[in-house]
């Protein structure tokens, strides 16, 4: 479903990424694992459109990248959720949630046509009800909402709208037990469904709960591979 294949991304004199490689097969959830400063949120950033690599391919389900935009790579099937959050605070939560892809009517006034607001809150408690967060009012500016609550609402909006491929960078970071477990459990039924998944973390026990393989970066390049033993067991090889 992905294949980066010998990506590299400098800036200035620094390469944050050197000839990098790794795949992601349909239906699997690969982590991607490293230190502060290994590459990891400037490869999810090159997947995601918002820098473009200064060598190596990028492919997605057999078809390459060409400079894709953040809105040209969501319109491809692919959802991300960006360790910063990527956030409007002056929004409210369902106009976070379809940011950049807000329903219209007609279609074809394209940005011209009425935003179906109706439609947009009745899909956004649908969305926030299978992860089981809880929200009183989605009219409420995300400004006002706790660091739980905000980090929530992104892992929502990189779930939502993802076809074939869901990038989460860090979705667990600021969250609950609760939450926590709800996150993974939609990241099960996300591989289920047939979409890929990376999934950027610290928490080894996360990793080690949904993922089928890791990839570990260290000092800009892939370092090394592991994969479960076997699918039954929590026990990982080399």
């Amino acid at each position: 479903m992905l294949e980066v294949t010998q990506l590299t991304k400098r800036f200035g004199n620094h390469a944050a990424l050197d000839a990098v490689s790794l795949a992601v097969q349909e239906r699997e959830i690969v982590a991607l694992l490293g230190d502060n400063g290994a590459g990891k949120s400037t490869l999810v950033k090159c997947i995601a459109g918002v820098h473009r690599p200064d060598h190596g391919e990028i492919d997605l389900d057999g078809q390459r990248f060409h400079s894709e935009t953040p809105a040209g790579v969501r319109a491809r099937g692919v959802g991300v959720v960006y360790q910063d959050l990527a956030l409007f605070d002056n929004l409210s939560v369902v106009e976070n949630l379809f940011a950049g892809s807000e329903p219209r009517w007609p279609q074809r006034l394209g940005g011209m046509g009425i935003v179906k607001r109706r439609a947009m809150l009745d899909e956004a408690r649908q969305t926030l009800h299978r992860l089981e967060v809880r929200i009183p009012n989605l009219k409420t500016p995300v400004g006002l909402l706790s660091g739980g609550q905000r980090q929530a609402i992104a892992v929502c909006k990189g779930m939502a709208f993802a076809k074939k491929l869901v990038v989460l960078d860090e979705p667990t970071a600021a969250l609950g037990l609760r939450e926590r477990g709800n996150v993974l459990r939609l990241v099960r039924q996300l591989s289920e469904a047939g979409v890929a998944v990376l999934l950027v973390s610290h928490n080894l026990e996360d990793v080690i709960s949904v993922a089928d393989r890791a990839v570990i970066l260290r000092q800009d390049r892939r370092w090394a591979t592991s994969r479960r033993a076997r699918p039954t067991t929590r026990r990982w090889c080399r």
